[in-house]
């Protein structure tokens, strides 16, 4: 569910949302979704003083802590 909170927000905020992939993979410190974008689509994703990508880890970890999990987003080149 989580992956898919990821793909649905990432795909409205782009300009390519063909490009958008999220993959689920396993980390140090529990699960990490690993969002992957278009190269010029980058600074949509992070937004100014990475604001938008601080609204997105947020955004999952309000989601996730109801599942009682815990997960990392990583914003991949």
């Amino acid at each position: 569910m989580e992956k898919d909170l990821i793909e649905y927000v990432a795909k409205s905020l782009v300009d390519d949302p063909n490009a958008v992939s999220v993959n689920e993979t396993e980390g140090e410190r529990g699960p990490v979704l690993e969002l992957r974008v278009a190269q010029g689509d980058i600074g949509k994703v992070i937004g100014k003083y990475g604001r938008i990508a601080k609204a997105l880890r947020t955004v999952l970890s309000a989601s996730a802590n109801r599942s009682g999990k815990h997960y990392s987003l990583e914003i991949l080149d």
